[in-house]
């Protein structure tokens, strides 16, 4: 079906901001599930974590190859073909009948994100002028990224208890298909650049990406003198740096190196690793202290993250507004501050706080702060970004959200295990460990705030003004 001669902005933003929603929901609501999926398909404790690190592995490791095919290729066609993966995969992880299964259906679906993820933030790119207008746009994108890993949580939890895990992946078939007929009757294809493929920048960047991840996530898990585990770290980092001087040189890179020619993006590259490190510890201990310390059941404990999502919601409605205002970086910078006031709060926890004034009072703030925060990382991520790099940019943005979810995680992880005083043991001890994990998803948030403060928005006028015409 050939798409419309003028673009309806309306649709294009709907259908964007669904899909991206799709992703994001699947990321968390597999969490408040994960019991309930373990006493099903028959995973041991120990391989339970693989429901995630399988698409977190896949995601995080295909997201450049992905972002980049969708420059050379068409974005419209790439989201087709990242939709009718992603959405395939979901039905085929709620038809799991084994861990196996499971495993390798989960790792599909992260194929899947890794193509549909860069291409509707790059769509929005392309789609909405720079300023204003798209301000509102990419606002409300990360506004939905926010909001939809706590509805996430609260739906996985409900859905455990009072339906099944499987119905969380099942809506996502009808989902899907009307997505892809929204794209075929509103999407415009976009320009496709011809030329050489940057294979060694593909491989380099998808190798090196999936043995950080898995050397990350292995060594939180097994700990951090195993074996397998640092020799994937050094073989990530080695191609990292492989990638890196294979882009300097590459006449169409993977990754161009030009988009860290501004402060603004590296800033908020530098910002979102450590901002989602922070969140992502944020939802995994959380939950741990809702069900073992407070001994809330999985929807109880889903809805328990309420608090957050309606401030959230109602703050990301006002980023546009307020950007426009005062600017993009003193609203991030507030939105952090904020998240970070929360966090210290929720690091107070102990076994005898109540759910109201230790949990819930702290989550409002985090929930402000969330809605100032996602939005404008997302806006200085792609900010000035040449068309042709549109795909590359949210790459990277999505990338940093990926592999700093990763990274964060298994820092926490072990500040969690190595906060462990012989005199402490059962909720008491599970409840000292989890208040050190959100002291460290602090220190986190701090480190967010610093970056944001020295690279986005203490930027030397002259610098500015010299990088607006080449950036155009």
């Amino acid at each position: 079906m050939v798409a419309a001669s003028q673009p309806n902005k309306t649709a294009i933003l709907a259908i964007v901001m669904i899909s991206y929603l799709m992703i994001v929901l699947d990321t968390s609501v597999v969490i408040t599930g994960l019991p309930r999926i373990k006493d099903s398909l028959g995973f041991s404790p120990a391989n339970l974590s693989w429901v995630q690190t399988a698409y977190t592995l896949a995601f995080g490791g295909l997201l450049l190859l992905g972002a980049r095919v969708g420059d050379l290729m068409g974005r419209r066609r790439m989201f087709i073909i990242g939709m009718v993966i992603f959405t395939t995969a979901s039905m085929a992880i709620g038809l799991a009948q084994s861990a196996a299964w499971m495993v390798a259906a989960r790792a599909v679906q992260g194929a899947g994100s890794a193509i549909l993820a860069p291409s509707t933030l790059a769509l929005l790119t392309t789609s909405f002028a720079e300023g204003r207008e798209r301000t509102r746009a990419v606002g409300l994108y990360g506004t939905t990224a926010g909001i939809g890993a706590s509805v996430g949580l609260v739906l996985g939890g409900i859905l455990a208890d009072w339906l099944s895990w499987r119905v969380g992946f099942f809506i996502n078939l009808p989902i899907g298909l009307a997505m892809i007929w929204g794209a075929r009757r509103y999407f415009h294809e976009t320009e496709r650049h011809s030329g050489q493929f940057d294979l060694l920048g593909a491989v380099a960047s998808t190798l090196g990406m999936t043995a950080l991840v898995y050397g990350l996530v292995r060594a939180a898990h097994v700990g951090w003198k195993d074996g397998q585990a640092l020799s994937a770290l050094g073989a990530g980092v080695v191609l990292i740096a492989l990638l890196l001087i294979n882009e300097a040189f590459a006449k169409q890179p993977i990754m161009p190196l030009r988009l860290f020619n501004s402060r603004e993006r590296a800033g908020a590259y530098a910002a979102r690793l450590l901002f989602l490190g922070a969140m992502v510890g944020f939802f995994f201990f959380l939950t741990q202290y809702l069900q073992g310390v407070l001994g809330l059941r999985p929807s109880q404990a889903g809805m328990a993250f309420l608090p957050t999502t309606l401030p959230q919601f109602l703050a990301g409605l006002l980023v546009s507004r307020l950007s426009h205002r005062f600017g993009n970086g003193p609203v991030l910078s507030v939105g952090l501050l904020l998240t970070m006031l929360g966090m210290a709060g929720l690091s107070l926890v102990t076994d005898h706080s109540s759910y109201a004034i230790g949990v819930a009072l702290p989550l409002v703030v985090i929930g402000i702060g969330q809605g100032f925060t996602l939005s404008p990382l997302t806006v200085a991520g792609i900010a000035g970004v040449r068309g042709q790099d549109a795909g590359a940019a949210s790459g990277l943005v999505n990338a940093a959200h990926q592999l700093g979810g990763s990274l964060g995680l298994a820092v926490l992880v072990v500040v969690f295990s190595s906060a462990a005083p012989v005199h402490l043991e059962g909720k008491t001890l599970l409840a000292h460990r989890i208040a050190a994990a959100f002291t460290g998803s602090t220190i986190m948030l701090a480190m967010a705030l610093a970056a944001t403060l020295l690279l986005i928005v203490h930027r030397p006028k002259t610098a500015v003004c010299a990088a607006l015409p080449q950036e155009a």
